[in-house]
């Protein structure tokens, strides 16, 4: 079979990749007519129309339902059901034999992270096009190296003699050996032995991450300068010699305790940049000077105030004006596309990286090379232009896109002049003759105004300076034991004692007018909260009332106004800062809020000396107090599902609303079934879907009482009290002249102003806490999208798994306990993976019959196996009164049984 490939492929003259005289000259790349597009579609076409493969979308860089995963990061990323075995089998991946595709891949953030290097040379970018071959069961090593080799030599005209193979030389301690085969396979397509090279598993072993497909690969690399024996620098960090194309031949599967299984199938998986591809056949040296970024860098001279791009690196590169070119063209891709693909700038996860990326280049932009507000998005075209026929939904989300990098720009912009000044001013104040910045500054920076700690870093690198690291270390560890302490409900607070309230009351200090929370708008869509300035009415050191309190002292910040929002009806405090008059660049960051006696308590550590009569501007965390919004919101539909499904006895036991999540306790006699679950769900949902207005009044506390089918507590309510309802006024509802059955509340908390910023709702937990109280946790919005995709994937991990155990028995106890192994390990992640309550319930049912048959399976095998050894052991010895004699066993339960 294999000589019968290599004279399909073979080009007519002669051997293929052979050297010959052509080869010998010099390379300067294709033709210029074959741009970066003609070089894609060429790639694509080859295997698709000479191949026989089947052109497959990109996925989007948000992992489908692979928490393990920020981005997608590699072109095999969306078939790895397929190398696990685990594909539906009624969907159309399940019939993947051959497949093509170029697909978008983000590098910035978990194993794979190119973000800090990206800029500083001309090859690492956050954002690049991976193009791939797949084989799922159908051809392996022989095929696969054939048609790369034939594509590069052929039809790219990449001369061979600048081509190098590296291939897998084993490892001994993993029990690898060296990948012969492949070696052999190109040294029947003419490969000289002096240009095919062993390497280890760190360079021809190839695995997606800590556990995941794996196996060994072979790579081609290029030499730029050719002519010469380059062999010596091939994985050397040479700029001159490069990897262009990844082949990698799937057989394993790298598991959690390190251990190696095979995979159902083999598969071959390659992957060669588009990028790197394209500066090779394009004659460049550099990634950015392909026509995939000049377009780019063109526009943003256009747009900056500093001289074209040259090339520079390094010393070379006088203020960093070509690294920020670089930087500018490569985010400015990401952005485009993460946010076509719905990840947006955000507070965690790929969210928070990719804010981090935007900062990034909204810094180069605006202070390395000059260029106005809105310059960044004014690129968003240019990439549309570049990328949009082959990736669509560049053109549909242009505008979202625009307007989405504008928003972060204008937020980000103020944090950072506020905080540049703010580090420039502390550089002033001291003597840093050691060159040590002091972490709590920069960390104050990172928590307070979300400044990113590697500008921090680069900032500080253009005077020689640094952060203190170990200090800055410890800081992130002491805040992540506060967040900890925070979760489990341990608290410390500056609370006014009675003392102090009394003496408030005797100075006639008035209480905090907090009526700002509720003075919040939508504006298309949008919300926005209202400004506010304050003045320090009072002070308190955690002993007494103080006129003043120095810099670092912790103490409670009395106002006479406030927009922030105190802890109370089980709604999280809000979160931000607040700034002195005469000093903006100096944040006070908000700790927490509370409500003592009428006074709104801002407990802070100060950042300067603060004392009674400043004036002060405070400024909303808006994305915690939007997402707090949403969650309780949430709250109150479930509060009213929960009642339609099960009846008017349910009476709300508690609750709890955070940034992240809700928490609702009620009074019910046993735990829901998956029936109501889903009831509940779908009842929730029917009222975001139809993005109902949320109304809310306050009203003398009696009248509000009257209202019929109102939810209350048992708590002490104010008079008057603000009462909150879905879909109907509340002055309908105190008319009673309306017979539609909806939420409503006595509720002091903030609310949507329209149901459909929820976005969807799912009950990832509902158990009883106590007998006849049940506890729920829900998630919304895009935590509510990765639940559904997660328990997708783990259903169809079930199916899999399912149809082994229904399939041939085990033949051996060793397989059989794998089996069970692996019914244990699925159990695990189903128990503690965020899912639809009700999916849970039904995969876990599934789980313990699996269990059960596993085990049955365990026993009997060990049973069968027990009764052959005591039986040889009789035939052995006869009828000895006293027998000594080994066993060997894969399973201590014989001995049991033989006993």
């Amino acid at each position: 079979m294999f000589r019968l490939l290599l004279r399909r492929l073979r080009p007519v003259g002669g051997r293929p990749g052979l050297l010959s005289a052509r080869s010998a000259r010099s390379f300067s790349g294709c033709p210029p007519e074959l741009s970066a597009a003609g070089i894609r579609s060429t790639f694509l076409d080859f295997f698709r129309q000479k191949h026989g493969h089947l052109l497959v979308p990109s996925s989007p860089v948000r992992p489908r339902g692979d928490p393990s995963l920020l981005f997608v990061n590699a072109g095999m990323n969306q078939f790895k059901p397929i190398f696990l075995g685990t594909v539906d089998p009624r969907s159309d991946m399940a019939s993947y034999r051959r497949v093509v595709n170029s697909q978008k891949c983000v590098r910035a953030g978990g194993k794979h992270n190119d973000l800090e290097d990206v800029g500083r040379d001309v090859y690492h970018h956050t954002f690049f096009e991976m193009l791939g071959n797949w084989s799922f069961g159908d051809y392996f090593k022989e095929e696969a190296c054939l048609m790369a080799w034939s594509l590069l030599t052929e039809h790219y005209g990449i001369p061979a003699d600048r081509l190098y193979v590296s291939y897998f030389a084993g490892d001994a301690a993993s029990g690898l050996t060296a990948d012969e085969d492949t070696r052999q396979i190109w040294l029947d397509i003419g490969v000289p032995p002096s240009r095919l090279l062993p390497f280890g598993l760190k360079e021809n072993f190839w695995e997606m991450g800590d556990s995941g497909p794996c196996g060994p690969c072979t790579e081609i690399h290029y030499d730029h300068v050719g002519g010469r024996d380059a062999a010596s620098l091939v994985n050397a960090d040479s700029p001159d010699v490069v990897e262009i194309w990844n082949l990698v031949f799937m057989q394993y599967n790298r598991e959690v305790d390190n251990s190696l299984r095979l995979l159902p199938q083999f598969s071959v998986d390659t992957g060669m940049g588009l990028e790197r591809l394209v500066s090779v056949l394009q004659g460049k040296r550099s990634n950015y000077d392909t026509d995939l970024f000049t377009p780019l860098i063109h526009d943003i001279h256009q747009r900056s105030r500093v001289g074209p791009y040259s090339g520079r690196m390094g010393a070379a590169d006088h203020g960093k004006v070509d690294m920020a070119y670089r930087v500018v063209s490569d985010h400015i891709r990401t952005l485009s596309v993460c946010i076509a693909d719905g990840v947006h700038p955000g507070m965690s996860g790929a969210e928070l990286v990719l804010r981090r990326i935007l900062r990034r280049a909204v810094r180069f932009c605006v202070e390395v090379l000059q260029a106005p507000q809105g310059a960044l998005a004014s690129l968003v075209p240019t990439v549309v232009h570049t990328l949009g026929n082959v990736y669509p939904e560049l053109h549909r989300e242009a505008d979202r896109i625009m307007d989405v990098i504008n928003e972060n720009e204008d937020h980000f912009l103020s944090s950072l002049q506020q905080g540049s000044r703010l580090i420039h001013r502390t550089l002033n104040k001291m003597d840093y003759k050691h060159g040590v910045f002091p972490a709590s500054v920069a960390w104050s920076l990172h928590r307070d105004l979300g400044f990113p700690l590697d500008l921090v870093d680069l900032i500080l690198e253009e005077k020689g300076v640094q952060v203190d690291p170990q200090e800055l270390d410890r800081l992130i560890a002491e805040n992540h034991k506060v967040a900890s302490g925070e979760q489990s409900g341990e608290r410390s607070q500056v609370m006014l004692d009675i003392l102090s309230l009394a003496e408030l009351q005797r100075l006639a200090v008035p209480h905090t007018d907090d009526g700002l929370k509720y003075q919040y708008r939508l504006d298309q869509d949008r919300y926005i909260f209202p400004a506010c300035r304050a003045t320090v009415l009072a002070l308190y050191d955690g002993q007494a009332l103080v006129s003043e309190v120095t810099e670092g002292q912790r103490c409670g910040v009395i106002l006479d106004q406030t927009c922030f929002y105190s802890e109370q009806g089980g709604q999280s405090h809000d979160c931000g800062y607040f700034t002195r008059d005469g000093q903006q660049d100096v944040p006070f960051p908000v700790e927490d809020v509370v409500l003592a006696g009428g006074y709104v308590v801002h407990q802070v550590t100060t950042a300067d000396s603060l004392k009674t009569g400043d004036q002060v501007q405070l400024h909303l965390d808006q994305v915690h107090r939007l997402s707090c919004m949403v969650k309780h919101t949430a709250t109150h539909i479930l509060n009213f599902a929960l009642r339609t499904v099960l009846g008017p006895s349910v009476q709300q036991r508690g609750s709890h609303v955070s940034a992240d999540r809700l928490r609702f306790d009620f009074s019910v006699k046993r735990s829901l079934s998956i029936s109501q679950l889903q009831q509940v769900e779908k009842c929730v949902n029917d009222i975001v879907s139809a993005n109902q207005i949320v109304h809310s009044q306050e009203l003398p506390l009696q009248r509000a009482r009257s209202i019929r089918g109102l939810r209350t507590v048992d708590e002490v309510y104010p008079d008057p009290v603000r009462v909150v309802s879905v879909a109907v006024p509340v002055s309908e509802l105190l008319d009673d002249n309306t017979d539609r059955e909806t939420s409503v509340e006595l509720c002091c908390g903030t609310h949507l102003l329209q149901t459909g910023a929820i976005e969807d709702l799912v009950i990832v937990s509902e158990r009883q806490m106590v007998k006849g109280i049940s506890r729920i946790i829900a998630v919304t919005g895009q935590d509510a999208t990765r639940a559904r995709e997660a328990v997708q994937v783990l259903s169809q991990d079930v199916d899999s798994l399912s149809a082994r155990l229904t399939g041939s028995a085990p033949a051996t106890i060793v397989s059989a306990q794998r089996l069970a192994k692996d019914v244990g390990i699925l159990s695990d992640a189903v128990d503690n993976t965020p899912l639809p309550q009700w999916q849970r319930r039904e995969l876990q049912g599934r789980l313990r019959a699996l269990q059960r048959t596993s085990n049955t399976t365990v026993r009997k095998l060990e049973t069968r196996e027990a009764a052959g050894r005591a039986q040889a052991l009789l035939e052995k010895n006869g009828r000895k009164d006293l027998v000594v004699d080994s066993v060997e066993t894969d399973s201590l339960s014989i001995f049991c049984k033989l006993h």
